[in-house]
Formats: structure tokens, sequence, C-alpha cells
């Protein structure tokens, strides 16, 4: 987790997310979890989000990514789930009717946090410090 620059800002910003397949089926596993993982990955070189970690449970994913300060929260969960939920069914489309009923891949919610180098508290400390001068 690096700091990164571009012409007008200095960033660092990760963000923890969580995905869930639709009735939390456990079908992230085999060829179906190797897919996903492809397409995650595939994606995230794409639109430039840095993949820190990524952990396929069966019945969920841990993906924790830094991003540029253009890219909301919402606007990277959709675009990762979209894309690999289009690609999985395209590479296993029995998963649509036989699993979910052709209804779609993922959970309409996802989990998102944050998180830096330095603690909430820490932040709150300097802050503090700073209106005191």
């Amino acid at each position: 987790m690096t700091v990164e620059r571009d012409n007008h800002s200095v960033y660092q910003i990760n963000y923890h997310f969580v995905f869930v397949p639709k009735h939390r089926k456990k079908i992230l596993v085999g060829g179906v979890e190797t897919r996903v993982r492809k397409e995650i990955k595939k994606t995230c070189k794409k639109y430039e989000y840095e993949i820190i970690s990524l952990d396929i449970q069966p019945d969920h994913i841990h993906l924790f990514i830094s991003s540029k300060p253009t890219s909301a929260p919402s606007e990277i969960a959709r675009t990762i789930k979209s894309i690999v939920a289009k690609e999985t069914f395209k590479k296993f489309p029995a998963l649509r009717d036989d699993e979910f009923w052709g209804s779609e891949f993922w959970t309409n919610s996802y989990y998102v946090g944050t998180a830096g180098e330095v603690s909430s508290e820490t932040i709150k400390k300097y802050i503090n410090r700073i209106k005191e001068l």
C-alpha cells in the first residue's frame, strides 16, 4: 500500500469490499471460483484498481483494493459485480437457470469499508492537536 500521485493529487485510498452471490449460494468453487478470480483480476487491471488482497470463499468474496480518488466505491462495486456476473454466466450458462432461477448473480447489496496506513484514532488526535495550536 503506497502513496500514489497524479497531476492534481497525492492519495492512498483503499477499500475492503465483500460481495455475496444471490441467496448466499455456495457456488464460488471449482471452475466458477477460477472464472470469478480471473474476471476480477482482469476488470481491476482494466479500470486501474490495484488488488491488495483477494479471498474467495464458497459463498462470498473479500476484495481489498486501492483506487484513484476519481473512482467512487459504488462505481467500483457496480463495475466489478456486473462484469464478473456477465462473464461468469457466459462461461457457465446453466448457473443462471439451475442455481439462480433466471435471476442475478450477486445480491443487490455489498459491504465496503475504507482503510489506510494510519488509524482513525491517530487522525482524530492529529486534528485535535492542530486545533489546540
